[in-house]
């Protein structure tokens, strides 16, 4: 496949020896690149703009490249190949969808040379950066390719109805062949800027059966670590307004969707991480690395950054690619360290076909298999999310109250609490004073039964309502308890004759927790009986 002495991703390649692909060195595969995309998208320009018919998908034009050129091909110093273009009226759609001018994609990659960039993956595939770091090119194997034309119909409604998206964006497929041998490529958006240094990089896939960077991947000086690296150096995760947060969940969720609807699986997050803090101490501008180009200032893709593809509300995008986040989504961690967060899902050309149906049973057999990486599309996608929203991006949560304000009204609320229960309890007292000078009390009942209250010239009676401190310590005397019995009474005083009224001293009764009963029986001459019980 391939060989090569790597030296980490992120930036242009430095060996002596050039790398080869299928027996294909680097450059010839770089010089035909270039030369076949500037004829195809230069030829492309002269056939007339319409809808996109569902035949177009499958269209594939072809045309041959001899090295001492033709009447429609350029002579060039690179063996004869035949470049082949797939798809190439839906592929301008999606290009026009994003706002990619086809003189701003030609100059981007033929123009300029092009950046070799290392091997991220175990795939084995080339990647190519173009110079104002807004394409990738890889390649791709036969059957990625294949499946990717199946996609496009599927790609194409995703698209329409919605622009704003992690997935990648595919712009342009293309297919190299010489001497027998095929090389097909695809033109994505580069995920990582080269402008700003990533501090730390992860592939995630939300699986745990041998997610840990190797050793070798580890002595590179930018190493792409995995879900068991990021949980053991982000125990506390990446932490996001509530706002972003939510935004950032819902476009994972509706991407996550679609891709369980072409029966996607094995696809990871790229996330890269830049720690304004640390640059700042090494001495650089915040979001920029040292030594490497800015990026222009005028942004020709459209919903092409981080921070573009999660809004759903449509917030103007100027004003967020001429910064120098650069497009990064703003987040923190646990101990406040400022970032900027870069990430999209990359690697979804893999479909739960028979041979990875094959692979997660053998796996499932020896090891766990819910842990493993292949799986099923939709426990994939219900794996990959929760690890996402659980372990790897968490929402900040606001503070519900504010300490300051609290401090400031404590004080009088306090002040005016204790006046107004000193208020009451004076006006308790003086309530009870202004009954005490009334000398308010109440009668027993009276020999009809009829209950007559108001002898204010009598102190001896019982008072009608007793203080709060005295009725805890002397009981309730009410008429339901005092029975008298008076037969045939008869006073001297012509003015009780008809009535007989008796008083309780307050000495003369002490009340106990149990219930007591007094009888008092009076035998009097006229043989009338006065019989109480209390």
């Amino acid at each position: 496949m391939s060989t090569t002495t790597e030296n980490g991703m992120g930036g242009p390649r430095s060996t002596g020896r050039e790398k080869t692909y299928k027996k294909t060195t680097s450059s010839a595969l770089k010089g035909a690149i270039q030369l076949g995309i500037g004829y195809t998208v230069g030829n492309l320009t002269s056939k007339p703009d319409r809808d996109v018919l569902m035949q177009d998908f499958y269209v594939v034009e072809s045309v041959f490249l001899p090295s001492e050129g033709s009447n429609l091909t350029p002579a060039h110093h690179y063996p004869d190949f035949r470049f082949k273009t797939y798809a190439p009226l839906a592929f301008r759609y999606f290009r026009d969808l994003f706002g990619i001018k086809p003189d701003d994609y030609l100059y981007s990659l033929v123009n300029e040379p092009l950046i070799e960039l290392t091997n991220p993956g175990a795939s084995g595939s080339l990647f190519y950066l173009t110079s104002d770091d807004e394409f990738i090119i890889k390649t791709v194997q036969h059957k990625e390719a294949k499946f990717l034309q199946r996609l496009l119909p599927g790609y194409y409604m995703n698209l329409n109805q919605n622009p704003r998206t992690l997935l990648p964006k595919f712009y342009g497929l293309y297919c190299i062949q010489s001497g027998g041998i095929n090389i097909r490529l695809v033109v994505m958006n580069n995920v990582l800027p080269r402008s700003v240094k990533m501090h730390y990089k992860y592939d995630l896939k939300g699986s745990t059966y041998k997610r840990r960077a190797s050793r070798k991947e580890r002595e590179k000086s930018c190493p792409t670590y995995k879900d068991l690296d990021f949980q053991d150096m982000h125990e506390e995760g990446l932490h996001f307004d509530a706002e972003t947060y939510n935004n950032l969940m819902k476009t994972l969720q509706r991407d996550c969707r679609v891709l369980e609807s072409f029966k996607i699986m094995d696809y990871s997050l790229l996330l890269g991480v830049h720690v304004l803090d640390q640059s700042q101490r090494e001495g650089g501008e915040p979001g920029q690395a040292g030594g490497d180009a800015r990026r222009p200032v005028g942004q020709r893709v459209l919903y092409s950054t981080a921070l573009e593809s999660i809004q759903g509300d449509g917030k103007a995008a100027e004003a967020l690619t001429t910064d120098d986040t650069m497009g990064g989504i703003p987040a923190k961690t646990h101990k406040e360290e400022k970032l900027l967060i870069f990430l999209g899902i990359i690697d979804i050309l893999q479909s739960y076909r028979f041979i990875k149906k094959l692979e997660h049973s053998w796996k499932a057999l020896v090891y766990d298999g819910d842990s493993v990486s292949v799986h099923r599309p939709g426990f994939y996608a219900s794996r990959f999310l929760k690890f996402m929203s659980t372990r790897v991006f968490r929402k900040t949560q606001p503070l519900r109250f504010s300490p300051s304000k609290r401090t400031r009204t404590s004080i009088p609320a306090l002040k005016s609490s204790s006046q107004e229960i000193l208020s009451s309890q004076a006006d308790e007292r003086n309530e009870e004073d202004r009954r005490d000078r009334l000398g308010g009390a109440c009668s027993l009942a009276s020999l009809d039964g009829q209950a007559v209250f108001g002898s204010y010239l009598r102190p001896d009676l019982v008072p009608a309502n007793p203080s709060f401190y005295e009725g805890s310590s002397m009981g309730t005397i009410s008429t339901s308890s005092i029975f008298v019995n008076v037969d045939n009474q008869t006073e001297e005083r012509a003015d009780v004759a008809s009535s007989s009224t008796f008083t309780l001293e307050d000495s003369a009764i002490c009340l106990t927790s149990e219930q007591s009963t007094m009888d008092v029986d009076i035998d009097r001459d006229d043989g009338s009986v006065l019989d109480v019980y209390l």
